[in-house]
Parts: structure tokens; sequence; C-alpha cells
């Protein structure tokens, strides 16, 4: 019976240190938000009279707790993003009536994370301002990935990634233990100055997690010298460890 209490009380407290933390307001540089052309705010509740399904699990998110001012008005929630809602409802909903769709224009994403947008003029990047994929391939906005804990959210990421990279996703005989830590210690998702937007671009990325130990004019990393190895080039290009995402014929990752 003490254990059922126990067990009732910790959950009152994280549900209470969750709705609090969901509430804190943050500051944080925003360009312009969504907006529609005469339209008026009609709140959250009014968006749930239609999609109801989805506004159930958004109001926990901290999407939902985004609130603007704009135009000596509050924007909040759901019409952050999407615009005010006032026409959208007179016109009866239906796709695209007076409503921004952030899944066909990236813009109302950028308009908060400015340091996304601009990784995706870096060299090396996800073509979404090109149009040819969507900030919701990846990300889904109203849903639980918003406020998952940390390890449930690196299976997701996978999970995302595997949607199209499937071949470097797939199971190994070998495994690359890194990929249990999701595919984003190795690579930017957004963008990056290095090919294959990695972190990295040379056996740095590598030596991050491969210890090494160095002697005078000695390098071993695991069981082997690998002294004159680094300096032919970087791990995966040299011509060594070539399976990088793992390999079902040699346990040191190699095809």
């Amino acid at each position: 019976m003490k254990e059922i209490s126990f067990l009732a009380i910790l959950a009152a407290c994280v549900a209470v240190i969750f709705v609090f933390s969901c509430r804190t307001p943050t500051e944080r540089l925003m360009v312009q938000p969504a907006a529609i052309g005469g339209a008026e705010p009609v709140g959250m509740e009014t968006c749930a009279l239609c999609h109801e399904d989805m506004v159930k699990t958004f109001k926990y998110t901290a999407h939902a707790c985004l609130s603007i001012a704009a135009d000596d008005r509050e924007v909040m929630g759901c019409e952050a993003c999407h615009g005010a809602g006032s026409l959208h409802m007179e016109a009866g909903g239906g796709r695209g009536r007076f409503i921004i769709n952030p899944k066909k224009n990236p813009e109302p994403c950028f308009q908060c994370h400015l340091e996304i947008k601009a990784s995706f003029n870096l060299p090396y990047h996800h073509p979404v301002s090109e149009r040819r994929i969507n900030c919701t391939n990846c990300h889904n906005p109203h849903g639980e990935d918003i406020y998952k804990a940390k390890g449930l959210r690196i299976g997701r990421e996978n999970e995302v990634c595997r949607q199209c990279h499937r071949e470097q996703a797939g199971l190994r005989v070998f495994e690359h233990e890194a990929l249990r830590d999701g595919c984003t210690i190795c690579h930017r998702p957004h963008g990056s100055i290095h090919d294959k937007m990695l972190v990295e671009r040379d056996s740095n990325l590598c030596l991050k997690c491969h210890g090494q130990i160095a002697m005078p004019g000695l390098i071993t990393i695991g069981d082997f010298s690998h002294t004159t190895r680094l300096a032919g080039g970087t791990c995966w290009s040299a011509g060594c460890h070539t399976a990088v995402h793992g390999s079902n014929l040699n346990p040191h990752l190699r095809y």
C-alpha cells in the first residue's frame, strides 16, 4: 500500500514539474509570426472542434506554449504557426483555405528557428530550402516526440533517418556501436561544412570515441598501431574502416 502511495505521489510531482516547465516563458528572437490578412485569432479550443485528436497531444508540447505579441494582439498555440484562424473557420475549414501549412513551406518554422535556417545555407545540407523535403518529414511539430526523454528521442531520430537512408540503417552482423547513440553523433542533420554532413571531416571524429594511447612516435588504437595509418587519410576513406555503419563481413567494419 505504501509503495502504491509513493508511486502516486511521484507521478503527481513529475506531472507538476512538466506543466510548469512547459508554461515557463522563454524569450527568443522571431522575425515575424505567421499572418493571414484580415484574420483574427480564435484560440486553440476552437481549433480542437475539428482537430480534436491533434490538439489532444499538441496542447502539452512546447510549441503549444508559444505566445507571440503581434499587431497589439497575442497569438498563441496553433495560430503561432498556422496564422489566425477566423477566416478559416468562416470558410468551413478545408486544406489550404485561409490557413498556412508549414508542410508546404518551411518559412513559418524559420521565423523562430533562425539558426536552423542558416544551417540550410551551408555547402552540404538536406534540401529543405529547395523544397525537395520539408521540416515535417523529420519532425512532428504536433506530437509526442517533442517532449520524449532523451533516450526515447534517440530511437525516434534513427527511425526518422531510416526512412530515407535504409542501406546505412540496416541490421549488420558487426554493428558500429555509435549508432546506438543516434545518427547525430556523427552527422549534422540540418547542414554542415563537411561532405556527408559530418560533424568533422577527419580522423578526430572517430578518435572522440576510439581512445588512443600516444607514446613518443607511436599512436595505438585498440591493439593495433595506427602511427602510419592515420597519416594515410581519414579512418573511412583510407581503405580501412569503409563500412562505417556496420559490416556483415568484418568486425573491424570493412566490406
